[in-house]
């Protein structure tokens, strides 16, 4: 039985997970953390992991950036693995994320989606073959218009995964306009749209002389994240510390 405390439980993805969890039996929630209260929770809730007395295996991070270094600081005190799944990182918080790295078990990734971490593979498989022969790299990522950072977490991830296959010849270019020039041949674009209730919806293109290619990943629904964090949780809960990401977990 792992035994999970949940950071962010009365958010959305929070609520998700603790669902996937109640129907696991390998599974259980034991606690939460949040600063919204809340009466519909089966598990106490305390406003920090400081305050928390509930002993756990693994803390599932699902909040907000600013609450990141806080969380690891008390997650190295107790000595518990962390599933860090919280995106729009800075690069203080993302520093830290490391730093703990060395002190406890961290799994850290912008997407819990096996479907995702797939496509990050294609797209880098893509750009190795693609890019030699000149091939435009764009990525155009849609949310609901509740998500607060743009581009999103996976956007950046799918960037850094393509433009660590070409040795990070590429360069990042997320707005064109102010500008009136031809597109440089080393910007890989990124674009983000915000709208209605769209879960998330993320697509690679390599456009080329006569021909395109896309690669595309769209999520219907936010159980798809939580089951991944869930298993990522198992997967972390005795592990040594470290920084680990999905495809550790997938192999």
């Amino acid at each position: 039985m792992t035994n999970i405390i949940m950071h962010g439980c009365n958010g959305k993805m929070g609520q998700v997970i603790s669902s996937i969890v109640a129907k696991d039996p390998n599974t259980q929630m034991v606690a939460g953390i949040d600063l919204s209260p809340s009466s519909a929770n089966s598990y106490p809730v305390f406003s920090s992991l400081g305050q928390c007395s509930v002993t756990a295996d693994v803390i599932i991070d699902f909040s907000t950036a600013a609450a990141v270094i806080p969380l690891l600081t008390d997650a190295i005190e107790k000595k518990l693995p962390v599933v860090l799944c919280t995106t729009g990182l800075n690069q203080k918080e993302l520093d830290f994320v490391k730093i703990a790295s060395q002190s406890i078990p961290i799994l850290f990734s912008a997407n819990m989606s096996l479907g995702v971490n797939l496509l990050i593979s294609l797209a880098q498989k893509a750009a190795e073959i693609l890019s030699p022969s000149n091939f435009d790299i764009e990525i155009i990522e849609k949310h609901h218009n509740l998500k607060i950072d743009a581009p999103s977490g996976t956007a950046l991830a799918i960037a850094d995964g393509i433009n660590d296959t070409l040795n990070n010849s590429l360069y990042y270019k997320y707005d064109r306009s102010q500008e009136r020039v031809p597109r440089d041949k080393k910007e890989l674009g990124i674009h983000a749209v915000r709208g209605g209730t769209i879960v998330g919806e993320h697509s690679v293109i390599f456009a080329g002389q006569d021909e395109i290619l896309e690669l595309k990943h769209s999520a219907l629904s936010k159980e798809i994240f939580a089951v991944g964090s869930v298993n990522a949780a198992k997967f972390l809960a005795n592990k040594t510390p470290g920084l680990y990401n999905m495809g550790d977990l997938i192999g």
